[in-house]
């Protein structure tokens, strides 16, 4: 990676629709060495996808929050039983395994408090392995980058 590659890839952060011949005119490439580099990040997996960004409020997502969760038992297979069970959660949009007093840390998205609060019941509730659950409600976002 070099300067080139590292200016491609802001651009591509902030719009990863761009053309390749407008990507290559703004970081000073002929447009095939442009792809090229474009290519081989790819392949590397330095670029891991292309995704939209969407806007959750206009899809009926009103109410995010992240979640520490603590587990009661500190075992791998105490840790990959709850990972299995989140990725089965379309609520959880986010999963991070974490060091500090939690083992894990949720972003979570649904419609509304009471979606909000089933969740937390129905599907955090009944996991054996979680001992704490500790939620942060979004109020608003000043800065997320995330696409």
């Amino acid at each position: 990676m070099d300067a080139k590659d590292r200016e491609i890839l802001r651009i591509l952060e902030q719009d990863g629709r761009i053309t390749n011949l407008d990507l290559a005119a703004r970081v000073g490439l002929s447009p095939s060495a442009c792809l090229r580099r474009v290519q081989e990040m790819e392949r590397t997996a330095v670029i891991k996808g292309y995704r939209a960004v969407t806007n959750r409020a206009t899809l009926g997502i009103g109410f995010t929050a992240y979640i520490g969760v603590g587990l009661s038992e500190h075992s791998r297979a105490a840790q990959k039983a709850f990972e299995r069970a989140v990725s089965l959660a379309p609520e959880v949009r986010e999963c991070h395994n974490v060091t500090g007093t939690i083992e894990y840390l949720l972003r979570v998205e649904v419609s509304s408090l009471d979606d909000y609060k089933r969740f937390h019941t129905d599907i955090l509730g009944t996991l054996p392995q979680v001992s704490s659950l500790t939620t942060y409600v979004v109020m608003e976002s000043s800065k997320d980058e995330r696409a």
